[in-house]
């Protein structure tokens, strides 16, 4: 046997006969192993609680201690138990192998010795111990691995949520704004027609109910908007809806809102994620919204595609457009291209006045 392909091991060999002893080291130090000897049980357990060897020779039939208690209190220490016994015995010695395993021995080899036969059954236990170790090793790091994991998904959960609480927050800023703007306008013009329509009942009656349906249009309108703001403020905007139905119902309040019917091409991933449902519905929402605000558009157009790499919405208008550099974060685009960003997507704007306008959104693909 090639002494270069054992591994170097320490081996402890405990028994009584010196000439046992003599030949078992000089035979397994030839073979590359560290080899240290002891005479009595005693001696070797003090030795391996002081220096725990990669394997132990145990004869059987000792004074004092005999080898079955010995192995039996290797076993019972956590320090010690992993270290493989394999014990010594003479064929004219009453051998109990029974007892041997039962006391937590792995194997054993008789006396006279056997070179080949000793060192193929010393290292199949090294080779057992050593694959052992490499189990135990890889267990280890696969719990730091997933302790790792864990704590990464519990991070981006909570990150998840900050992002869902700042999207709610940014949502009904916009929404406060928009009820500023455009419900506030509407009140005060409403104060003033009524105001007028007073002072001319006795003067102008005709002139007066004129300015009493104005008022009542305003009064209309208003009511419109703070009904729109309370659907746009639940935390839940599609409230359960699958995301070509919601489309769908933004499509059609659009369309009597501004008589513009618009086209819609809608090829979505088998599996989506609710969080990414609700961006895509919130920034055509937002879209819809701006282009029937101050587009003035005749044509929109929404479509969604799905591709290996990549899921794009896009959404256009052939209304008044506008340029870049003049609005850069106004009409909502800010809270748009924040919505994207949090899912990982990038937004692009295509405008020039007198043009129309395309948004355009790119979110990378997950896998199903």
């Amino acid at each position: 046997m090639d002494c270069t392909q054992l591994p170097k091991a320490d081996i402890l060999l405990v028994d009584d006969n010196i000439d046992n002893l003599r030949l078992l080291s000089a035979m397994l130090t030839q073979q590359g192993y560290e080899v240290r000897s002891v005479t009595n049980g005693s001696t070797a357990l003090m030795g391996v609680q002081a220096q725990p060897p990669d394997l132990i020779l145990l004869d059987i039939n000792m004074p004092g201690i005999n080898g079955y208690e010995v192995c039996r209190q290797l076993k019972a220490n956590n320090q010690t138990k992993e270290i493989p016994v394999i014990f010594i015995s003479a064929l004219n010695e009453t051998f109990d192998k029974v007892k041997a395993f039962s006391v937590g021995g792995v194997d054993y080899i008789t006396k006279p010795f056997q070179l080949e036969e000793v060192f193929v059954r010393i290292e199949n236990q090294l080779a057992l111990r050593r694959l052992q170790a490499q189990l135990q090793t890889q267990n280890f790091l696969l719990q730091q691995t997933e302790a790792e994991l864990l704590k990464a998904l519990a991070q981006e959960q909570k990150l998840n949520k900050q992002i869902e609480e700042m999207a709610t927050l940014e949502e009904r800023n916009r929404i406060a704004r928009d009820i500023h703007d455009s419900l506030g306008h509407s009140l005060v013009a409403l104060n003033i027609q009524l105001e007028a329509s007073l002072a001319l009942w006795q003067e102008d009656p005709n002139k007066a109910h004129k300015l009493l349906l104005g008022a009542k249009q305003l009064g209309s309108n208003a009511l419109k908007a703070v009904r729109q703001s309370v659907a746009e403020i639940r935390s839940e905007p599609l409230q359960g809806q699958l995301l070509q139905e919601a489309i769908a119902n933004l499509v059609e309040e659009f369309h009597r809102t501004t008589g513009v019917l618009p086209s819609y091409q809608i090829e979505l991933p088998s599996t989506l994620p609710q969080t990414m449902n609700s961006v895509i519905y919130r920034i055509l929402q937002e879209g819809l919204t701006n282009i029937c605000k101050h587009a003035k558009a005749s044509e929109v157009h929404i479509q969604i595609q799905t591709t290996s790499s990549d899921l794009c919405v896009t959404l256009q208008d052939n209304g008044n457009g506008f340029r870049l550099s003049e609005n850069r974060t106004g009409f909502g685009l800010q809270g748009m291209r924040e919505r994207a960003t949090a899912m990982g997507g990038e937004l692009e704007i295509v405008s020039q006045p007198g043009a129309g306008c395309q948004i355009q959104v790119r979110f990378p693909r997950l896998a199903e």
